[in-house]
């Protein structure tokens, strides 16, 4: 039982671990992982798995272990933000696989990627035409990017000049069922209009409401609780 206990005392204080380096090396970690990124993110995993079921009490060789991974990851992003040239050689630089109906043989087997691949990544992109891509360039982060030809991209504003009123961002107000006061002051309301509005779109009170958000213009717009439990099946 006191093994059991341990094991559960070390995996909780790696994920504690984990998150705190992962919070000091940036959330680049989660999305655009160089390969550097990877490798120091999986090692960092392995680590923490190990130091969870150590049994033999001797845990601060793998914490230590971590901390050296992180710190290294930090060096790594600090190198890359302050010289173009070290940034190259840590995260690899872009590589033009298709230009103006070109396909660049050698850069895709610099790339490791063949000819079927690329076509998959296209089709996954939504270009099932590759004849409508005027360039794809893969990035450092192992993804590829497409340019598509101008007279297949889709029609904006601005080619018919037309001059839209920008969109922003909008506030959630209320979240299951409570008042985000924060929000609300920063859309420039109280809690005394707010109560208005949801009684005016049929809300008797705070705790019926699941999402409340108010967009630039002031207009709220409410997601009522369901009484009972209520799925939606796709239809296929």
């Amino acid at each position: 039982m006191s093994e059991i206990l341990y094991v559960i005392a070390l995996s909780l204080g790696s994920l504690i671990v984990i998150f705190i380096l992962t919070k000091l090396m940036g959330y680049r970690q989660m999305s655009q992982m160089s390969m550097f990124d990877y490798i120091i993110g999986i090692t960092i995993g392995s680590i923490a798995a190990e130091m969870s079921t150590s049994l033999d009490e001797n845990f601060t060789q793998p914490l230590v272990a971590m901390i050296v991974y992180a710190v290294v990851s930090i060096a790594l992003a600090y190198g890359c933000s302050a010289s173009i040239r070290f940034r190259r050689v840590v995260e690899g630089k872009p590589l033009v696989l298709l230009s103006n109906g070109e396909l660049y043989r050698e850069n895709l087997k610099c790339a490791k990627i063949d000819v079927s691949e690329f076509l998959e990544q296209c089709r996954v992109n939504g270009y099932f035409d590759v004849s409508k891509i005027e360039t794809a360039v893969l990035e450092g982060n192992g993804k590829i990017s497409f340019l598509p030809k101008s007279t297949e991209r889709p029609l904006t504003p601005a080619d018919i000049n037309l001059m839209p009123q920008q969109d922003f961002l909008v506030a959630n107000v209320i979240l299951d069922g409570r008042v985000l006061s924060e929000n609300l002051r920063h859309t420039g309301n109280d809690e005394k209009w707010l109560h208005n509005q949801i009684k005016a779109q049929g809300a008797k009170q705070i705790e019926d409401i699941l999402l409340a958000t108010c967009d630039s213009n002031n207009k709220l717009t409410v997601f009522l609780r369901e009484n009972k439990k209520k799925q939606k099946d796709v239809l296929i």
